[in-house]
């Protein structure tokens, strides 16, 4: 099971989204209303933060959203 962030859809301006976690199968299609409330939803995309990893000689760059580790020469691409 995955985990998705979604946020409520505002009836107006002056109202503040609500954000809120909700486990689902990645086969699922997404929310559309709130499961308790029934106001309308949307899936909020997140992500694409890059960060090393280490623990052993060499460091492995994970690259950001839009990035490829070939083109930082982290994945043994020629």
């Amino acid at each position: 099971m995955a985990t998705y962030l979604y946020e409520t859809i505002p009836d107006s301006a002056s109202e503040e989204p609500v954000r809120f976690e909700y486990q689902q199968s990645m086969n699922d299609a997404p929310l559309t209303n709130h499961p308790t409330t029934g106001v309308p939803v949307k899936r909020v995309i997140t992500g694409g933060y890059g960060f090393n990893v280490t623990g052993s000689t060499q460091s492995a760059l994970v690259p950001s959203a839009g990035e490829s580790c070939c083109r930082q020469g982290g994945c043994g691409c020629s």
